[in-house]
């Protein structure tokens, strides 16, 4: 028998890695919920309400639907969760091009010198969303498992950054807008005439292809990922937002396709949704060396 060496760091990640519940619960992922603003009232992203339900909010009124950052009093509580498991903590952030969420584990990262004394916390930049960010967290936290130190693990999430990709295919551009980088009429105009594009998520969000219909942009979607996977072995997530049937439909496809090593379904975050609307489905992944 293997023996495993006692685990010396704690992985966090945010809700923005689309990780299943069953996988951060397998690895012991700590996870920090972005902000959901409905009708006034402030909800945490993956605890206080599902992926689920909160597409079901934005459907009944879009305009009432909004996202906030966590404050730095989140991470220190998550930081504080963490350090019950180890005395090194690694956070696993979203894309500083795509959020400030960053700057609040900062921010209790400088608390957190005081108040955990002891506690070494790094912040890795994933820059990246969707479960892109999620395999660095799933890389890192299974090089944590392993015993490695935190050095090793940082080094692990470093290297995996250069490796994960993610491509995220709309059905619709009307709510575009709200990610700042699209005029309201244009998104409108867009939508009347329903263009779907397709986005690479690295760094910020890139165009990469847009299609005249769902169909047709599926095709393009894997025909994109077949271009970066060929046939290497390949971790694989299928992302959705309330489109589950689609999305279990795209695992069998992708499954039959690529040589997956690892494939598995999450709901993408509300967070991002707001601005992509529901419908939307994405592939992240990365192949073996």
């Amino acid at each position: 028998m293997t023996n495993i060496s006692p685990k010396k760091v704690a992985i966090i990640t945010d809700s923005v890695a689309c990780l299943t519940r069953e996988l951060a619960t397998r690895y012991s992922i700590g996870i920090v919920p972005l902000r959901i603003i409905y009708e006034g009232k402030t909800y945490g992203d993956w605890v206080d309400i599902t992926p689920n339900e909160a597409y079901e909010l934005f459907l009944k009124k879009p305009d009432a639907f909004n996202t906030s950052t966590p404050p730095p009093t989140d991470f220190m509580g998550a930081f504080k969760q963490a350090s019950k498991q180890a005395s090194r903590i690694l956070y696993i952030a979203l894309s500083s091009k795509l959020s400030t969420t960053v700057n609040s584990a900062h921010l209790a990262r400088e608390y957190a010198r005081t108040e955990l004394p002891g506690v070494q916390i790094e912040i890795v930049d994933s820059f990246t969303a969707t479960a892109a960010e999620g395999f660095i967290a799933l890389a890192s936290a299974r090089a944590a498992e392993e015993g490695k130190e935190l050095a090793e693990v940082v080094k692990i999430a470093e290297e995996m950054k250069g490796k994960v990709h993610t491509l995220v295919l709309l059905d619709t551009i009307r709510h575009v807008y709200r990610s700042g980088r699209v005029p309201r009429i244009a998104s409108i105009a867009g939508s009347m005439i329903s263009l779907r594009p397709l986005l690479n998520v690295s760094g910020g969000v890139n165009f990469c292809g847009i299609a005249r219909s769902r169909k047709n942009g599926i095709e393009l979607l894997f025909r994109k990922t077949r271009d970066l996977v060929g046939k290497k072995p390949v971790h694989m997530a299928v992302t959705h937002a309330y489109a589950l049937e689609e999305a279990e439909k795209l695992k069998k496809r992708a499954s039959e396709e690529f040589n997956c090593v690892e494939l598995w379904v999450s709901e993408f975050s509300p967070i991002m949704g707001y601005a992509c609307g529901t419908g939307t489905l994405g592939l992240a992944f990365y192949t073996e060396d």
